[in-house]
């Protein structure tokens, strides 16, 4: 049984900085896609940036230049650095893990965690 639990939100200031993590566990062997999604309100879930087991990356265009995910494999940890943030950045976010297709849509995930608010002013 996969879980996933998110840490790091909170209330920032704008152009100022957060990182996200994700503490995964339960998974079984094989090849596992990773994901940030963030969800405002009254909006869908949209991709924020994905990262493969091969460490293929890759970016919604409003995190392109300002967010970076990474992975600690030993850590079981997926993180989301967020830099130069903005208040449309304000969102909960949440991590994801699928092992089909590996993109920026949320319904191709299959386990998600509770999420984290981040709030920019």
């Amino acid at each position: 049984h996969v879980q996933l639990v998110e840490s790091g939100g909170g209330s920032v200031q704008a152009g100022g900085s957060l990182r996200l993590s994700c503490v995964l566990s339960g998974w079984t062997y094989g090849s596992y896609c990773f994901g940030w999604f963030r969800q405002a309100p009254g909006q869908e879930r949209e991709g924020v940036a994905i990262i493969t087991e091969g460490r293929n990356i890759r970016y919604a265009d409003s995190a392109k230049g300002r967010f970076t995910i990474s992975r600690d494999k030993a850590k079981n940890t997926l993180y989301l650095q967020m830099n130069s943030l903005k208040s449309e950045d304000t969102a909960m976010y949440y991590c994801a893990t699928t092992r089909r297709r590996c993109g920026l849509g949320a319904s191709d995930f299959d386990h998600w965690g509770q999420g984290t608010q981040v709030t920019v002013s």
